[in-house]
């Protein structure tokens, strides 16, 4: 997927950010220490890596700084409601950094935190990836904990396969 106008790519990264939001919403506040294993991510670490990430490495590369990436920490947000604040507060920064560009500077070449040049277009592809991974990984934390999860698009692949035509 090539991005060419930021209009569109904003309204697209928006759609991205919903579901996000949707799994995000029905994490209980009493397990964002958790982790499957010693020394992983939590699931509160998810969050702000996720919000850490897209602010301070991506915001600030295609901005032609260098990454600032502080990690994911507690002392960047502790607590349920500190910590849908700040990603809320990372994303609006963000957003705001990226209506800033122009269609034309989605060509222009960014670094990456590894001194490698890249088109910003391909580098906010990444940070949609880089989104939807940490989602993947914040379904299975819930799933682990008995957590029942929205759908992303609708219906689970059990209900996909009962509407499929049979071959």
């Amino acid at each position: 997927m090539e991005i060419t106008s930021v209009a569109s790519f904003i309204d697209y990264y928006e759609k991205i950010r919903s579901r996000t939001n949707r799994i995000i919403e029905i994490i209980p506040p009493e397990h964002l220490d958790f982790s499957y294993k010693p020394g992983k991510f939590t699931i509160g670490d998810q969050i702000r890596h996720i919000a850490s990430i897209e602010r301070y490495m991506y915001g600030e590369t295609i901005s032609g700084r260098k990454s600032a990436y502080p990690g994911c920490g507690k002392e960047l947000a502790d607590g349920y409601e500190n910590i849908i604040a700040f990603f809320n507060e990372m994303h609006s920064q963000t957003l705001k950094i990226i209506n800033g560009l122009s269609d034309e500077d989605l060509n222009r070449k960014c670094l990456t935190p590894g001194n490698n040049p890249i088109s910003i277009w391909k580098w906010l592809r990444a940070m949609v990836e880089h989104e939807i991974h940490h989602r993947a990984e914040l379904y299975i934390y819930l799933n682990l904990l008995d957590i029942k999860t929205p759908q992303i698009f609708g219906f689970s692949a059990e209900e996909v396969q009962d509407l499929s035509v049979k071959l």
